[in-house]
C-alpha cells in the first residue's frame, strides 16, 4: 500500500468519524489533526484502534507522539515504516 492510498484510507475514517458534522472543512495532509481541532485525546485512542485493526499497526506507547501520529501524512509515513520493518 502506497503513502497515498494510506493517507485516502485515513481521510475516509476521519471524515467520516470526526468531521460528518463539520461540511466543508479542509484538512490538508500535513495539517496537525489536534491544532485544526479534528482530533481530541480520546480521538488520538480511536485512531489508534483504526491503524490496528486496519493496517495491522500498533504504535508503542513511546511512538504516539506528534511526529509519528500528529497529521495524515505523517500517520502514512509511520504505517508505511513499520509494515516495511
Amino acid at each position: 500500500m502506497t503513502e497515498a492510498e494510506i493517507i485516502a484510507s485515513l481521510r475516509r475514517f476521519i471524515d467520516d468519524n470526526f468531521l460528518y458534522m463539520k461540511p466543508g472543512f479542509v484538512l490538508g495532509d500535513d495539517d496537525s489533526l489536534m491544532k485544526k481541532g479534528v482530533v481530541d485525546s480520546m480521538g488520538v485512542m480511536e485512531v489508534l484502534g483504526f491503524l490496528e485493526d486496519t493496517f495491522g499497526v500498533t504504535p508503542e506507547d513511546h511512538e504516539v507522539t506528534e511526529a509519528n501520529l500528529g497529521s495524515l501524512a505523517a500517520i502514512a509515513r509511520f504505517v508505511k515504516a513499520r509494515q516495511a520493518a
